[in-house]
Parts: C-alpha cells; sequence; structure tokens
C-alpha cells in the first residue's frame, strides 16, 4: 500500500486554497467591518441624522 499510485493529491491541493481563501475571507471581512463603524459611508452618516 505504501507504493500505491497516489492520484488523490490534487484533492489535498483544493482544500489548501479553499482553506486559505476562507482565512483571507474572514480576515478581510473583519477588516472592513471594523472599519465601516469607524468611518460611516454616506447613507449610513445620514441614517444617523435622521436617528
Amino acid at each position: 500500500m505504501i507504493a500505491a499510485y497516489v492520484w488523490h493529491y490534487w484533492l489535498g491541493l483544493v482544500l489548501l486554497l479553499a482553506g486559505i481563501g476562507a482565512v483571507l475571507q474572514g480576515v478581510v471581512g473583519y477588516y472592513f467591518k471594523v472599519t465601516a463603524t469607524k468611518y460611516p459611508n454616506r447613507r449610513q452618516r445620514q441614517a444617523q441624522k435622521k436617528k
């Protein structure tokens, strides 16, 4: 079994890329969510003024 032909190495590559993408998406999403509260856009500022 040790000398068996490895054909599924591409699954590991796909899972690695998906994992890296998920981590990057989480970091970027967190960054934009945090900076959105510090620097609100025009629509958010207008909504705050109406309250």
